[in-house]
């Protein structure tokens, strides 16, 4: 890490040991323990060794940053410009009004877009020894219900009102299903007998000493078994997860990241939260993504980084040919998330004159598995794989059906999550040698560059979100008409990819893709995960056990009889 980046005084000791030990780490001194979730001894003696976990936590980094430049700008939100003081008073005095509601270890909620306000009540509940489960606000009466049960939040910040939703009224719907409901807090809206943020503020007292190895961070993750699992991180995970940023990314205090992704993803909150206070960063916010405004934002000022999903650099990369715009201080755009075509890396690489543009591999257990190839002097191998291992170590298993030289990607790293919330979420996601199984698939390239094949997983990524097919396919096989059903998704050039709804149907007549829309939004799902178009099938093909075949779906979608027929 460079050497003039905040560096945070050194503090030892251990959290309270009121943590839950569903969400948090053990409360005993993290020196003595010899295993932090799925990291094995060795695996965090090396850790430790190398410098990418280190005794400090991000309340530490905090407090160094103010000391060192108070008047640092870290976040920009439209018009609001925080500096360093600021964020952290206001911080502190949410932290103080959290103390003195909830015990050490308590998960605070926040569904918000990406404001600023976002980002004290980020560092508040970090300050206050607590844990932070951001959520995305497209989510919807089944899906929050079941995380606010699931990880027992005490606390949750909402807005009163954004894009025309009420979340107060689904708050209130929710506490008709939840047995308890947590404590509601508005953003930018009061709401007659809530509190609002403003009034949520105490005098700031002596706060808790924290452990670096405790859980400070849960977020949801889509699955292939339907249902959501909570992703736990701690202090060092995401210390060595940004110190490796820093290290291959060539991410310089001063330099700014727009953060156009969801602050509720794991990409989003790094670069919002954590990179400002770790790498001496600036983050720009985008509330909603617009391609045109994101250009001004980037030319304006002056961003050196932007991470997201394809869409992102398509739009972008548009706007920019369209303006004329070639960014001269973009050093770097990572993409990642759904597909990533070459074509795209090279056009964006010849337009922005002086970035590297480079695919990237991860997910929200062991983000940034791939650092990509950093470099416009190798822009082929940036193209045409998703780039070099970082700090993570990988491997290939062997599969039923790949190819010699493929595998399922697993993988191991500092930057790794500890485990799911549940134990049985957390045994069946890792091998016998701790390996991640990430459920996709891949193949070495010549220096070591990993190129990711396919997914053995049934997951679809549209616009940088994570769809679980069978939690769709399980709400619509009740519908009246419907008589069996499966979606696939197929590649999109606008949105990585589309989902398609393949439906036996018992009233072929009575089914349409808006009807499909109504009823899921009946159910309380969220939008963007409806299917966005609809074929009906006489039968969906199955092999000899009656699995359903989506290979052959796809082809038959994409018009590949070749596949179809050698499956």
């Amino acid at each position: 890490m460079p050497a003039n980046v905040c560096r945070p005084a050194v503090v030892s000791g251990a959290v309270a040991s009121s943590v839950p030990a569903t969400i948090a780490s053990s409360a005993s001194d993290s020196r003595s323990r010899p295993a932090v979730g799925m990291h094995d001894a060795a695996a965090v003696a090396a850790a430790y060794r190398d410098g990418w976990w280190v005794r400090q936590t991000l309340a530490d980094a905090a407090r160094a940053c103010l000391q060192q430049d108070s008047g640092r700008i870290v976040i920009v939100d439209g018009q609001t410009r925080l500096d360093m003081a600021t964020l952290h008073q206001r911080a502190s005095g949410l932290a103080a009004a959290l103390q003195s509601r909830y015990p050490v270890g308590s998960v605070v909620s926040f569904m918000l877009p990406n404001w600023h306000e976002a980002a004290v009540i980020y560092l508040a509940i970090t300050l206050a020894g607590m844990v932070a489960h951001p959520i995305l606000p497209s989510m919807r009466v089944r899906e929050l219900g079941y995380q606010l049960r699931d990880v027992r939040s005490r606390l949750i910040f909402i807005p009163r009102q954004h894009r025309k939703h009420d979340y107060v009224a689904m708050m209130r719907q929710l506490a008709t299903v939840l047995d308890r409901l947590p404590q509601v807090v508005t953003v930018r809206g009061a709401e007659p007998g809530l509190v609002a943020l403003e009034e949520l503020s105490e005098t700031p007292q002596e706060l808790p000493t924290l452990d670096p190895d405790a859980v400070r961070l849960v977020l949801y993750t889509s699955g292939t078994t339907g249902a959501a699992k909570a992703v736990r991180h701690t202090h060092n995970t995401l210390h060595a997860l940004l110190r490796q940023i820093a290290q291959h990314w060539r991410a310089d205090p001063g330099d700014a990241f727009l953060v156009p992704s969801p602050i509720s993803h794991i990409g989003g909150s790094i670069y919002a939260f954590e990179a400002p206070l770790l790498l001496g960063t600036r983050a720009v916010l985008m509330e909603r993504w617009d391609p045109h405004e994101a250009l001004q934002l980037a030319r304006d000022e002056r961003c050196t980084h932007i991470c997201g999903a394809t869409p992102f650099l398509q739009q972008l990369l548009q706007a920019a040919e369209q303006a004329d715009e070639h960014l001269p201080a973009l050093k770097l755009f990572v993409c990642g998330g759904a597909s990533v075509p070459p074509a795209l890396i090279r056009a964006a690489a010849a337009h922005f004159s002086n970035a590297a543009v480079t695919r990237v591999y991860g997910s929200s257990e062991v983000p940034v598995t791939t650092v990509g190839v950093p470099d416009r002097d190798r822009l082929d191998q940036a193209a045409d794989s998703d780039g070099e291992v970082g700090i993570a170590q990988v491997r290939l298993a062997p599969q039923p059906g790949c190819a010699d030289d493929e595998g399922e990607v697993r993988v191991r790293g500092p930057q790794m999550f500890i485990g799911y919330l549940h134990d049985a979420d957390t045994r069946a996601a890792f091998d016998e040698d701790g390996y991640f199984r990430t459920g996709d698939l891949g193949r070495w390239q010549a220096e070591q560059l990993l190129q990711i094949s396919g997914r053995s997983k049934d997951l679809i990524i549209r616009n940088g979100e994570n769809i679980s097919p069978k939690e769709i396919e399980d709400l619509l096989v009740e519908h009246p008409d419907i008589a069996e059903v499966a979606i696939v998704g197929i590649p999109d050039p606008r949105t990585g990819e589309r989902a398609c709804a393949i439906v036996v149907s018992k009233r072929p007549s009575a089914l349409d893709v808006a009807g499909l829309g109504d009823y899921l939004r009946q159910q309380g799902v969220a939008a963007f995960k409806f299917p966005e178009t609809l074929e009906i099938w006489p039968s969906l093909p199955r092999n000899a056990t009656g699995k359903v075949l989506k290979h052959v779906i796809r082809a038959r979608l994409c018009g590949s009889p070749e596949q179809e027929e050698g499956a």
